[in-house]
């Protein structure tokens, strides 16, 4: 695996690519504790600033930690194409109903009562910096080089890892 470090305009593309491929992640916030908390999430977009943003219950848990300190960091993982993002940032938490209105969807029905329900806030994602890895394949074409690695004795071109500067 190739490591390919990327900064700026080249690290946001990469990295606005990987969070639209995968959409679930798993949000951490309460950084300092033990264990760390974590829940599901879904992308709902990404602007052309590279936030992610997210809806959520006012009254949550990760709502609360992010008031009391917003880094936060998030996983993706597409186990099945063998991509993965780890990014790390801050959140702040809006009530903007503007806002609320742009990232909501009908799927959101399950959690709230409609887009005007009082308890929806929106997550905004500021990231810093990112860590991925990316086969740029799905997992069996990957397994397929790494056996045509060890047969031949080469290395096996499986894809890219690297840092992402935002």
């Amino acid at each position: 695996m190739s490591t390919e470090n990327l900064n700026n305009t080249e690290a946001l593309k990469k990295m606005r690519k990987l969070v639209k491929d995968i959409d679930f992640c798993m949000m951490l916030t309460d950084l300092n504790s033990k264990p760390i908390s974590a829940i599901p999430m879904s992308t709902k977009k990404v602007d052309e600033a590279g936030n992610i943003w997210f809806l959520s219950g006012k009254k949550s848990e990760h709502n609360s930690n992010i008031s009391k300190d917003s880094k936060t960091q998030l996983l993706y993982s597409n186990n099945s194409d063998m991509e993965f993002i780890s990014i790390y940032g801050s959140a702040t938490i809006h009530s903007d109903k503007d806002i609320i209105h742009d990232l909501y969807s009908k799927s959101d029905d399950a959690w709230f009562d409609d887009k005007n329900d009082p308890n929806i806030t929106a997550i905004k994602f500021a990231p810093s910096q990112a860590y991925y890895w990316d086969t740029k394949q799905n997992k069996y074409i990957a397994l397929f080089k790494k056996g045509m690695a060890t047969i031949t004795g080469d290395k096996a071109d499986v894809g890219e890892k690297g840092k992402l500067n935002l």
